[in-house]
């Protein structure tokens, strides 16, 4: 049963507004003078707190659908019914008063899932509350078996890793890393390309595979070509689910070390993916898509292709300023080290990096060859850090790395900002990225508009 479309979700916002109605019911007119304008003042009041939350925390560049305010607002009315409505209300009125309260908090959490579509089923919330993993999803053990034994899958496999923290402290949780069946034709395998993906800005390191079907995705294109894919690393960027640390060094943790330092020499040597640059890609959705072409070009000698996905001009917790308190302590410099534009124009031009842009709002496509032969924008150049609008982040990102020899193209997707979008742009981007970075069997192609 879906949770973004369908019956389930009618029925449990009729069930919510039928039971508020049924908690309010036939009352006094002095009552409905005094309390119901004071219960609404209540639900408005608690959706102002929460808008300014959401705001002032930089959460998210969309805003949330006009369906969660109404729950927002609907959940200060039913708690506001309940305490005023107790006295002299019968059970039947009292129980559905109670009841109203969950069921207007399910209804604003169902809202909050029909903005970034996290859980896409029911069966999807029953196997992250259970813990429930696809038989493929094995551990190093279960690997090194099947490496023995010579199998090869049909079907590529997850291997759940335990990476170190020796070179970054960061304390992080378990970790992924997709192999294709080409990766078990020899022993020891082939040194294939390898891609590092990020989700947004709160989950899990394996919401690409749980919330964005990325095995699905990868099935398919493992069955047109023969088996072959690139190793698909999802690492953890943050720690723990509420903690954004935007892929950056800082006192929510050192997480771009961990992911540099600690997941990258791990997956070479462990699974024997290639190290050369020109064989790593790296992509990422919201947030992610952020974290993806931040780090690429701060180390170039790593990755050669980038995927962002409706990603940011830059980290982000709040304003700028805020921004530079919360994730750098204040220090300006340690903010220069991490924001792309100031790394980018401080590093110079780049060689053999392309970038994919890809957006969910409508926008006229782009591409740039990287070859561009007039002056680079300078430090002091403008540059509109306030604009939240997927295609003018793109456009302006593109324009920018093309100046420093970056081929780019900025995409239109036709989809959403949620994990079903990001699944969207991610399978139209992965015939390119796979090709871009040498995957065995696959033929490299242009980027659209390169002609």
């Amino acid at each position: 049963m879906s949770l973004t479309h369908g019956w389930l979700l009618i029925a449990v916002q009729f069930l919510a507004g039928a039971a508020l109605l049924a908690a309010i019911g036939v009352r006094s007119q002095r009552w409905l003078r005094l309390w119901l304008p004071i219960a609404l003042f209540t639900g408005a009041a608690i959706a102002a707190i929460v808008f300014w939350f959401i705001d002032d925390q930089g959460w998210s560049q969309d805003p949330p659908p006009a369906i969660f305010w109404v729950w927002i607002i609907g959940i200060g009315v039913a708690v506001v019914v309940v305490i005023a409505g107790w006295r002299g209300a019968g059970w039947p009125r009292r129980s559905a008063a109670l009841i109203s309260v969950p069921l207007c908090l399910l209804c604003a959490a169902l809202a909050v899932n029909l903005w970034v579509a996290y859980f896409p089923t029911v069966q999807s919330v029953w196997d992250r509350a259970t813990g429930s993993e696809p038989a493929r999803w094995i551990d190093m053990s279960t690997l090194a078996d099947m490496q023995r034994n010579g199998d090869v899958p049909t079907q590529g496999v997850v291997v759940k890793v335990t990476t170190p923290d020796t070179n970054s402290g960061f304390a992080h949780r378990q970790e992924y890393v997709y192999l294709p069946p080409a990766w078990f034709k020899s022993n020891p395998p082939p040194a294939l390309p390898a891609v590092m993906m990020f989700g947004g800005e709160f989950g899990r390191p394996d919401d690409w595979l749980r919330s964005a079907f990325a095995l699905e995705t990868l099935d398919d294109f493992t069955a047109r070509h023969g088996g072959n894919a690139p190793v698909m690393v999802f690492p953890d960027a943050g720690g723990q689910f509420s903690n954004d640390t935007e892929c950056v060094n800082g006192p929510r943790g050192n997480a771009a070390d961990h992911l540099i330092k600690d997941v990258v020499p791990y997956v070479v040597s462990t699974f024997g993916v290639s190290s050369k640059p020109g064989n790593w890609g790296i992509a990422g959705w919201s947030s992610g898509g952020t974290c993806a072409l931040m780090l690429a070009v701060r180390h170039p000698e790593l990755f050669s292709a980038i995927v962002d996905i409706d990603g940011q001009l830059g980290p982000n917790a709040g304003t700028r300023e805020q921004t530079i308190a919360r994730l750098f302590d204040g220090d300006m410099n340690a903010w220069k080290a991490f924001d792309p534009r100031s790394v980018i124009i401080q590093h110079g031009r780049y060689d053999q990096l392309s970038a994919w842009f890809a957006v969910s709002t409508d926008t006229n496509p782009e591409y740039h060859s990287g070859e561009h032969t007039g002056p680079p924008p300078t430090a002091s150049s403008e540059w509109d850090t306030s604009s939240e609008d997927h295609a003018v982040v793109a456009h302006s990102l593109c324009s920018l790395v093309s100046t420093y020899g970056v081929e780019c193209a900025v995409v239109n997707t036709h989809a959403s900002h949620d994990f079903a979008g990001a699944a969207d742009a991610f399978a139209d981007a992965l015939p390119w990225l796979a090709g871009r970075i040498g995957t065995p069997g696959v033929r490299p192609i242009p980027m659209p508009g390169a002609g």
